[in-house]
Order: C-alpha cells, then sequence, then structure tokens
C-alpha cells in the first residue's frame, strides 16, 4: 500500500507513520515543512520510509507528491485552538486553500481514499450536551474549529462531483509519546513533564473543564480500524468516550507519579469550552469495543517515555 502523510512530523503523525511503517508491506511518504522536524522517524532508519518537505502553499505541486499514492491522510493545520481567532482571514485562507489544491490532486491521481482528521474538540462548540455524537449541531467557537469544519464540508463536495472515497475521524484529545511538552497542545503532556521537571503546573480556571482524553497508540489504533474497515459512515468521533476535568488530570497525575505538584491558577480562557466529551456509539458499533487504556496507566506511560526521551 502507498500512503502518504501530509503533516507527518507533528504528534499524531509522528505515532502514525511509525505504526504504519511497521509493516513492511507500506511504502510511506511523509510530508512537512522541514526535514529536521523527522528526527525522531530518521532514527527508526525504516527502509519503506521517504520524506518531503513542503511548506503547504497552494503553489506546490501536489500532483507530483500524490502519483501513484493509494491512501492521503490530511493532518496539515496552521493554527491550533489556543491560540486560533488572532489572525482569523490569515488562517482561514491557508488552511482552506491547501486543502482545496491537496483534493484536487486527489482528484487527478485518482486517489483511493483521503483520510482527514478533524477536530471532536472544537467543531461542535460549547452550546450541546454532551456526549456529543456525529449528528450534533455543529457551532464552532474558533476559527480551529471553522477551519475544521469547512474542510470536512470540502471533502463531501469533492465526494459528491467526483465520487472520492474518504473518511473523517473527529479526534478527542490524545496524549502520549513524541507529543511536544511545551505547553501549547496537550494537558495531559504538558503537565506530566512539568511533574517530573519540578516545574509549575498552570491551570486555567479552577480545573473544572472536562475533556475527553484518549492515549495515543488506542487513537491510532482507532484510526486504523476505520480507515481499513468498511462501513456505510464515513464520519466517526474518536475519544475515549468519557470526560475527565483538568483537575482530576492534576490529581491522577499526582497519584500515579507520587509527586506533590505545584499548581498556579491562571485567569479561564475564552477559547476553552467548559465541557466536551465524545460519544463513540458510533466507533463501537462498527469496530467493536475500543477498550482504551485508563488515565493513570496513559499517564504511567507517558512518563516512562518521557523519562528516557529527555533524561529526566
Amino acid at each position: 500500500m502507498n500512503i502518504i502523510i501530509m503533516g507527518a512530523a507533528g504528534f499524531i503523525g509522528t505515532n502514525l507513520a511509525m505504526t504504519l511503517a511497521n509493516d513492511q508491506d507500506n511504502q510511506i511518504t511523509l510530508v512537512d515543512r522541514k526535514r529536521d522536524y523527522f528526527q525522531a522517524i530518521e532514527k527508526k532508519n525504516y527502509p519503506n520510509v521517504k520524506i518531503l518537505e513542503s511548506d503547504f502553499s497552494v503553489e506546490d505541486d501536489y500532483d507530483q507528491m500524490l502519483k501513484n499514492q493509494d491512501i492521503v491522510y490530511h493532518l496539515v493545520s496552521t493554527t491550533i485552538p489556543t491560540n486560533s481567532n488572532q489572525h482569523i482571514l490569515d488562517e482561514v485562507n491557508e488552511n482552506i486553500s491547501f486543502s482545496s489544491a491537496l483534493l484536487e490532486a486527489c482528484v487527478h491521481q485518482n486517489v483511493k481514499k483521503v483520510v482527514f482528521l478533524s477536530s471532536g474538540g472544537t467543531i461542535y462548540g460549547k452550546e450541546a450536551k454532551c456526549p456529543l455524537d456525529e449528528k450534533t449541531p455543529t457551532y464552532p467557537i474558533t476559527t480551529y474549529g471553522i477551519q475544521k469544519l469547512t474542510i470536512e464540508k470540502l471533502i463531501y463536495l469533492y465526494r459528491y462531483l467526483y465520487n472520492l472515497d474518504y473518511r473523517i475521524i473527529r479526534l478527542a484529545n490524545p496524549y502520549g509519546p513524541y507529543q511536544r511538552p511545551n505547553g501549547v497542545l496537550g494537558v495531559i503532556t504538558t503537565f506530566v513533564y512539568k511533574a517530573l521537571s519540578g516545574e509549575d503546573i498552570l491551570v486555567y480556571g479552577d480545573g473544572s473543564v472536562v475533556r475527553d482524553f484518549i492515549y495515543i497508540d488506542d487513537a491510532v489504533k482507532g484510526i486504523l480500524n476505520i480507515v481499513n474497515g468498511t462501513n456505510r459512515h464515513r464520519t466517526f468521533n474518536l475519544g475515549s468516550g468519557y470526560g475527565t476535568s483538568v483537575k482530576q488530570v492534576v490529581d491522577a497525575i499526582g497519584e500515579t507519579l507520587d509527586i506533590n505538584l505545584s499548581i498556579k491558577y491562571m485567569e479561564a480562557r475564552k477559547v476553552d469550552v467548559p465541557v466536551n466529551y465524545l460519544d463513540i456509539k458510533r466507533y463501537e458499533d462498527a469496530y467493536g469495543k475500543l477498550n482504551p487504556i485508563s488515565l493513570n496507566e496513559g499517564i504511567k506511560k507517558t512518563a516512562e517515555f518521557m523519562k528516557d526521551y529527555y533524561n529526566l
């Protein structure tokens, strides 16, 4: 199988690429802005992995990149939820234009399937009641969520016009190995790193914000089941299926790692939806129980990885 991952050097892309590359029948092409971003993958010396650089502008030759590819993973985003809404016009232009150019190339090159990693955490907004299923009305409160939703609609349009097959995965909040612990994305990953480093843990608001956290191995397993499976549905929520507050995360880290944590509470942020967790019944009806690992076990695995990777 010839597989290309656009935006492959990030957290999800790295873990997905490593899993796919372990199957020697797969030929994997990884694309991101700089080759330097792929150091973790290059250390593995996969014989079936090729790396390309792209700035994901509309001028890039996506037809050439996608030649002979069977599956295209779209993981590209120029923004993240926490810094979304700052430059709305630029954010929308960059992400929608790239996605349109990519989908055009998919049609030209007769790609068999497009896989888009959308966001279960941002597209639904703050008004709906949890758990959120795939039929929940979508009212994003960030341009990040609006971009994800718009790209979903673009993909549907290309299906309607050109019969382009696709899978859309509305992913919750993954955490674990290879996620950058810089506090920009990944509450659990960031908090575990700061706990191990003896740094202050910054909590926005009073810790009552609720999210759906899923360990990255469970997320990748679910993604591949959706991509390789056959089902009448093409859009799936993917998460743990239950909500956990930030305060519960903090308590679990302290308990699991047996560390006295230094917590600092900050002013709440407008981009944070108060409660968000997903209904994963559609996924489990199609592919069986996900049975994600527990929060405590995920924290333990993340800490073990960090101790080795960052010499903590």
